[in-house]
C-alpha cells in the first residue's frame, strides 16, 4: 500500500469513528502533518501540530517535563510518549502522535543518527523505536512511513 493510500485510510478511518488527530513533530519538522493534510477531507479530522525542534519548544509548548528531558534525552522513548500525549492535551485530539530522532548526519548528544522514536498517544497507546540506516532524508521518510503505518494498523477495523 502506498503512503498516500495509507494516509487516506487513516483519513476515512477517523472520520468515520468521529475522531481526531494532532501531532508533534521534531525530525520530521511537519512532515507528518503535510501528508495528513494532502488527503482531501483531512480538516474533518486533522486539528493541527507542532513542531517542537528544540528541547525548549518541546517544554513550553508541549509541556514536556524538563527533568524527564534531563534524565533520558530528547530522543527518548519517555519523551516521544510525552510528546504525544502533550499535543493531544494542547489541541483536544482523540489522538496525538509524535515524532523525534536524530536524523543526522552524525550524532547528537551520544545519540546515534537514525536513531528514532514515534509514539501515539489515545485510546491505544503505542511506542517503536527505529535505527534507520542511511542519509538523514531516507531517516526521516522512515520515520514518517513507520507512524502513518502504526497508526494505520491501530486504526484498521
Amino acid at each position: 500500500m502506498r503512503r498516500s493510500d495509507s494516509v487516506a485510510s487513516i483519513v476515512d478511518q477517523l472520520r468515520l469513528n468521529q475522531q481526531s488527530l494532532a501531532v508533534a513533530e521534531s525530525l520530521t519538522g511537519g512532515g507528518l502533518g503535510a501528508a495528513i493534510t494532502a488527503i482531501p477531507g483531512a480538516s474533518d479530522v486533522f486539528l493541527g501540530g507542532v513542531i517542537a525542534y528544540s528541547a525548549q519548544a518541546k517544554e513550553s509548548l508541549l509541556k514536556v517535563d524538563k527533568e524527564k528531558i534531563a534524565k533520558y534525552g530528547v530522543v527518548s522513548e519517555e519523551v516521544a510518549i510525552a510528546m504525544a500525549d502533550g499535543v493531544r492535551l494542547l489541541l483536544g485530539s482523540t489522538w496525538g502522535i509524535s515524532t523525534t530522532g536524530v536524523a543526522g548526519p552524525g550524532g547528537a548528544a551520544g545519540v546515534p543518527a537514525g536513531t528514532v522514536w514515534i509514539a501515539i498517544s489515545g485510546p491505544v497507546n503505542q511506542s517503536t523505536q527505529l535505527e534507520v540506516e542511511g542519509e538523514r532524508e531516507v531517516v526521516r521518510t522512515a520515520s514518517l512511513s513507520s507512524a502513518i503505518s502504526a497508526f494505520a494498523r491501530i486504526l484498521r477495523p
